[in-house]
C-alpha cells in the first residue's frame, strides 16, 4: 500500500472498513528503543528507587533485585515479541489480548492500559516539578512554585505529540543519551578506582540477596516499577519501518539493556558509598548514594549535572507517557468504542500524522488531576507522584499479566503451525505467573510504598479504581454486543494491512 508521507493515511479493520492511520515510516529501531527506554526514566528509576530500596527494601541486595526482574520479565518479552510478529496494532496490549481472549477482555484490558498511562504523566509532572524547585533553589536560590514547571512540562508534552512521533524522538534522544552518561560515569569510574572503601563484592548481584532484607517484597516491586513502560514499544509498531522485525527487537533490547546498565548502576552506587554504610546512607539522606560516589570519583560537577539531569530525565519520561496515553485514546477512538469519539480522538493531524486531538484532552486530563491533588494540599512528589505512580502501576502489571495468558490462547486458536514449547507456551505461562505475582507483591506493600500517604484515600480506592476500570470494560463490551455488534466486531480488529492476519 503505497502512501504519501505528508498526511495520514488509512488503515484497515477486519470488517473491510477504513480508518485513520499513524504516519507510517516515521521512526527506526533505536527510535523505537529510545521512546520505549525513555518511559523507564533511568536516572528517576535509580536516584528515586534505589535508595529506597535499600533503606526500606533488600539492603544492598537491591541491584540483585534488578536482576531478578530482567530475567522475569525477559521471559514475558519472549511471548510478547512472539505476538509483535504477527500483529502491529497501536493499541498494543488492546490489540494483543483482543485477538487472544477475545473482544470483551481486551477492551477491559484496553481501558486499563489506558488509565494507567492517562495517570503516570501527571505523577511524572509531580516529580519533574519538584526535581525543579529543588535543583534551581539550591544551585540559584530562586524559589519558583512548582506548578510553574507543571505548567512548562505540559506545554513541551502537548507540543511534542501534536507534532508526531519523530519530534518526540529527537528530543528524547538527547535527554536520554545525557542522563545514561552521567550514571554510567559514575559506575565506570567507582569500577576503574577498584571499587569503594570496601572493595568489590558480588554479594550485591547475588540472585539470594534479592529475597532478604527489611522488605524483599518491597524492593523487588521496585525493582519491576523501574521498567513500567517498557511495553510501549508495541504501539509504535504502526510509525515504526518494518514493525514486524523492529518492534520484538526493541522489546528485549529495551528489557535487557535497561536491566544490565540498571544492575551495573545499582551495584557501583551501593560500591562506591561502601557495603558497610549504604543502608545508612540510603536511610538518611537517599540521594547521597548517588550523589557520594559521584563527587568522589567523578567531581563535584558532576553532582550539580546530575541535578539537572533529574530534571530533564523526568521531563523525558512525561513526555513518553504522554505519548503513549495519547496512542491508546487515540486506538479506542478510531474504532468508535463510542461513536462520537471516531471523528475526535480517533483522528489524526493531516500533515503531521499525529494523535493531536487525543493528545490535548490527554494534556487537559492531566491538568485537571494536577488542580484536583493541588486542591487536596497533596505534595507534588510524596502526593501526586507516588500515589499516582502507584495506580498506574498496579493497573498495567494486571493487563501485563492478561498479555501473557493472551499469547497462549492466541498461537492456540489462530496460528498452531507457529506455536513453540518455549516460545509460545512456556514463556508466556511462567511470565504470566510472574506478573500476577507482581501484582501481589504491590498489593502487599501498598501502604510501605506510600510512604507519608500510607494512609491517603486515593491508596486505599487504588485497588477498587482498577477493578472499576476493568468491569466497565467489561459491561460495555458486553453491551455492544447485544446493542451494537458490528460495533462490537471492530474492537481491537484495527491492524495494519500488511501485517494483518489472514
Amino acid at each position: 500500500m503505497a502512501v504519501d508521507e505528508g498526511v495520514a493515511p488509512a488503515a484497515q479493520t477486519d470488517e473491510g472498513g477504513t480508518v485513520h492511520r499513524l504516519k507510517p515510516n516515521a521512526i527506526g529501531l533505536l527510535g523505537v528503543v529510545f521512546m520505549a527506554v525513555a518511559t523507564a526514566a533511568p536516572i528517576t528509576a535509580m536516584t528515586g528507587n534505589v535508595p529506597f530500596m535499600v533503606s526500606a527494601g533488600n539492603g544492598i541486595g537491591a541491584p540483585a533485585s534488578y536482576l531478578v526482574a530482567m530475567v522475569v520479565l525477559a521471559i514475558f518479552a519472549v511471548g510478547f515479541t512472539s505476538m509483535a510478529k504477527h500483529i502491529t496494532s497501536t493499541g498494543a496490549f488492546y490489540g494483543f489480548i483482543s485477538y487472544g481472549l477475545g473482544r470483551t477482555i481486551g477492551l477491559a484490558s484496553g481501558l486499563l492500559a489506558t488509565f494507567a498511562y492517562v495517570v503516570f504523566e501527571p505523577a511524572l509532572i509531580g516529580i519533574f516539578s519538584t526535581f525543579a524547585t529543588q535543583t534551581l533553589k539550591d544551585q540559584t536560590g530562586v524559589s519558583v512554585p512548582w506548578w510553574a514547571f507543571a505548567a512548562l512540562m505540559l506545554a513541551v508534552n502537548a507540543t511534542g505529540t501534536w507534532f508526531g512521533v519523530s519530534v518526540a524522538e529527537k528530543l528524547l534522544v538527547v535527554l536520554l543519551a545525557t542522563e545514561v552518561t552521567i550514571l554510567a560515569a559514575m559506575a565506570i569510574s567507582v569500577a576503574l578506582h577498584g571499587g569503594g572503601p570496601d572493595g568489590f563484592s558480588l554479594d550485591p548481584v547475588n540472585p539470594v540477596n534479592a529475597f532478604h532484607g527489611t522488605s524483599a517484597g518491597l524492593g523487588l516491586f521496585f525493582a519491576f516499577w523501574s521498567w513500567v513502560g517498557f511495553e510501549s514499544t508495541a504501539m509504535y509498531g504502526e510509525e515504526s519501518r518494518n514493525p514486524k522485525k523492529i518492534i520484538p527487537k526493541a522489546t528485549m533490547i529495551s528489557v535487557l539493556g535497561v536491566g544490565v546498565f540498571y544492575v551495573f548502576v545499582s551495584w557501583m552506587a551501593i560500591t562506591g558509598t561502601g557495603e558497610a554504610n549504604a543502608v545508612k546512607v540510603a536511610t538518611e539522606n537517599p540521594l547521597g548514594l548517588f550523589f557520594g560516589p559521584t563527587e568522589q570519583y567523578v567531581g563535584h560537577w558532576a553532582v550539580d549535572v546530575m541535578q539537572w539531569l533529574m530534571i530533564t530525565g523526568s521531563l523525558a519520561c512525561g513526555m513518553a507517557f504522554h505519548n503513549c496515553a495519547a496512542r491508546y485514546m487515540y486506538a479506542l477512538g478510531r474504532e468508535g468504542v463510542l461513536p462520537s469519539l471516531k471523528n475526535t480522538l480517533g483522528r489524526t493531524h493531516a500533515r503531521h500524522g499525529s494523535p493531536h486531538i487525543a493528545g490535548l484532552v490527554q494534556t487537559v486530563v492531566t491538568a485537571l488531576l494536577l488542580i484536583a491533588f493541588w486542591a487536596a494540599g497533596k505534595d507534588p512528589y510524596t502526593g501526586t507522584y507516588v500515589l499516582l505512580a502507584i495506580l498506574g502501576t498496579m493497573a498495567i502489571l494486571v493487563v501485563q499479566a492478561v498479555c501473557s495468558f493472551a499469547v497462549l490462547a492466541y498461537f492456540r486458536k489462530h496460528h498452531p503451525e507457529s506455536r513453540h514449547w518455549f516460545r509460545t507456551f512456556t514463556a508466556p505461562l511462567l511470565g504470566g505467573v510472574a506478573m500476577l505475582a507482581v501484582v501481589a507483591l504491590l498489593v502487599s506493600n501498598m501502604g510501605a510504598a506510600a510512604g507519608t500517604e500510607s494512609g491517603s484515600l486515593v491508596l486505599k480506592a487504588t485497588p477498587w479504581l482498577v477493578a472499576l476500570v476493568a468491569a466497565s470494560g467489561i459491561g460495555y463490551a458486553q453491551y455492544l454486543k447485544r446493542r451494537s455488534p458490528e460495533r462490537y466486531l471492530l474492537l481491537g480488529r484495527t491492524v495494519l494491512e500488511e501485517t494483518k492476519e489472514r
